[in-house]
């Protein structure tokens, strides 16, 4: 199992359901003013964006390198494969990235993922994405917490120093015997600040937007096109 798989297992006790509702119906206003035809979710998870933007009549496509995601998109009937981007075929009116994905690239990756955003945007498209600022790395998200349901135990330890977030997931889980099992894994992000976008050779930060889901300021919505 994969420390995105991980994640993935335990994301139900972690209490994000109204961030992420939060969240799609920000991105879903924001692209409503493009009138894009064309969709691809950049980390996609369960495809609960691509299932609201698809009513919507936008043709959607979802990646993620999660292969509990991917396995539960593609049981929706949803186009969803587990690939990056750079393997992905075709371009796009509009590309997303939600719930901080960026952050889990460090400096390098995320100057090529940037550019190869661009080599899948049509003429015009544009991509959203939104990160944590500092503020929400070390204020919010850095500490500790623990979540339970009736058959599993989550504990979450997260600490960021030097620009990164290094989060512990444990996770234990019962089992018919009447054990539990252990799975055990890190997560790392990056803070990446402003300047990074407003520099970038492939794309332009048209907009940008300080918001919050859980306190005052953790979060940036970033609007790029391809140059």
């Amino acid at each position: 199992m994969t420390n995105l798989d991980l994640y993935a297992k335990a994301e139900h006790l972690l209490g994000i359901e109204e961030a992420t509702k939060a969240l799609h119906n920000l991105y879903k206003s924001e692209l409503e003013q493009y009138g894009i035809k064309t969709l691809l979710d950049v980390g996609c998870g369960r495809g609960g964006f691509l299932e609201l933007m698809a009513k919507e009549g936008v043709e959607v496509k979802g990646i993620d390198l999660s292969e509990v995601m991917v396995d539960e998109c593609q049981a929706k009937g949803l186009d969803v494969s587990a690939q990056p981007l750079s393997e992905v075929d075709g371009k796009f009116d509009a590309i997303v990235s939600i719930f901080d994905v960026l952050n889990f690239f460090n400096k390098e990756e995320l100057e090529k993922f940037l550019e190869d955003v661009a080599s899948h945007l049509n003429d015009g498209g544009v991509f959203i994405a939104d990160i944590n600022t500092r503020y929400g790395f070390s204020d919010v998200a850095e500490g500790s917490m623990a979540s339970e349901s009736e058959k599993e135990f989550l504990n979450v330890d997260a600490i960021f120093e030097n620009d990164t977030l290094t989060t512990t997931f444990t996770l234990f889980e019962a089992q018919q015997d009447g054990c539990y099992k252990k799975y055990q894994d890190k997560i790392v992000q990056y803070f990446h600040p402003i300047k990074t976008f407003q520099k970038h050779k492939a794309v332009k930060l048209i907009d940008k937007q300080t918001f919050s889901l859980y306190d005052t300021h953790d979060k940036t919505l970033l609007i790029l096109q391809k140059r």
